[in-house]
């Protein structure tokens, strides 16, 4: 007699791999890579709104320091050095450590040379610090032209108190 085999008759292991669950989990991981990999992204270029508010009212007799292009100070019309300058805005300021200390920078100085005056200032116990600019100045000025400020003009940028 012949014997016919059907397989359904004999218990076997399954061989395959079940992939389900490791495709859920590498889908789960795409998201999550493709949510956070925009937000880790630190050079992204950034046009900033102009402000349209108006300029603060400027008190009656400000303390405007100056960070010039040579990376010198100016407190008022006056050079200064920096080891004099807190001296020199305890003069200027009457003692007041609460005036708000008005700061203007060359634009061709550097952001470190900008926040080592700022530190000086927080150090001397000035901390209300307005950063000032020519309103109204277009950006893209002609190349090599730096127009300094003059002593008269509103303080517009961000005023408030340094980090």
């Amino acid at each position: 007699m012949i014997r016919i085999r059907h397989t359904d008759e004999s218990p076997h292991e399954a061989s395959e791999i079940n992939v389900t669950p490791f495709i859920d989990v590498m889908l789960v991981l795409l998201v999550i890579f493709m949510v956070t990999a925009p937000l880790t992204t630190v050079n992204v270029p950034v046009d900033l709104p102009s402000s349209s508010e108006k300029p603060t009212p400027r008190p009656d007799d400000p303390v405007f320091l100056t960070v010039k292009a040579d990376h010198g100070l100016a407190l008022g019309e006056a050079d200064v050095s920096t080891d004099a300058l807190p001296g020199a805005l305890e003069t200027a300021t009457k003692g007041n450590k609460d005036e708000r200390i008005f700061l203007r920078a060359d634009k061709t100085v550097d952001y470190g040379t900008l926040m080592g005056v700022m530190d000086k200032l927080r150090t001397a116990g000035y901390l209300k610090v307005a950063l000032v600019n020519l309103q109204g100045q277009e950006e893209g000025s002609e190349a090599g032209s730096t127009p300094v400020p003059p002593s008269n003009a509103p303080p517009t940028a961000a005023s408030g108190r340094t980090p």
